[in-house]
C-alpha cells in the first residue's frame, strides 16, 4: 500500500464509531456540567448554612462614634 492509499471496504463501521464517539463525547460533556452543578450548589448551601465571620450584622464588633466637625 502507498502513501495516499486508502481501503477499499464498507463504510458502516467507520461511521458507526464515529457516531458512538461523538455520543461518548455529548454524555461525558453532560456528566461533568451536571457535576459542576452539583458543586456549585454544595458550596451554596454551606456558605447558607456558615455565614462569614466579618458580617456587619453580628454583635461582635464595637463601633466607633463619628466625630462631627465644628467648624462654622
Amino acid at each position: 500500500m502507498t502513501i495516499g492509499e486508502e481501503v477499499s471496504g464498507s463504510t458502516g463501521p467507520k461511521v458507526a464509531r464515529l457516531v458512538y464517539f461523538v455520543g461518548a463525547g455529548f454524555i461525558t460533556v453532560l456528566a461533568i456540567n451536571k457535576w459542576r452543578e452539583w458543586e456549585r450548589r454544595q458550596q451554596q448551601q454551606q456558605q447558607n448554612q456558615h455565614p462569614p465571620l466579618n458580617d456587619q450584622s453580628s454583635g461582635n464588633h464595637v463601633h466607633k462614634p463619628v466625630q462631627e466637625s465644628r467648624e462654622r
